[in-house]
């Protein structure tokens, strides 16, 4: 009994000091991030990379580099952009699961598509 509360008091003293420095203790705040953010380039007619792989609450920010105008446009309605000239950008975040396929209402043999997890 004695040793069991020996160890006890010895991991409360581990826990104080851990979090005195910062260390993340298993809870959910400690285990949050910051939402990542991902750009997609529109370059020479294509998007970049075509397809991306996302995790739930991700930005995504288009970029157009081209010397033409693009659209960024979800075929489900789920996004669109304005019409975007070089240097331009738009963002969106993805709050829920699922495929997005999307092209560009200027020249739509253009597409691209994000998968969110």
């Amino acid at each position: 009994m004695i040793g069991r509360r020996v160890s006890v008091a010895g991991l409360a003293v581990v826990v104080a000091i851990g979090l005195l420095l910062g260390w993340p203790c298993g809870t959910a705040k400690a285990q949050q991030e910051a939402p990542a953010r991902v750009e997609v380039k529109i370059d020479n007619f294509r998007f970049g990379p075509g397809t991306l792989t996302v995790l739930v609450g991700t930005t995504v920010t288009w970029t157009n580099r081209d010397d033409m105008p693009h659209t960024v446009v979800s075929a489900d309605g789920v996004f669109r952009s304005g019409v975007l000239d070089t240097d331009e950008t738009f963002s969106f975040t993805f709050r829920n699961t699922g495929t997005f396929p999307y092209f560009c209402s200027l020249h739509p043999k253009m597409t691209g598509k994000v998968v969110v997890h």
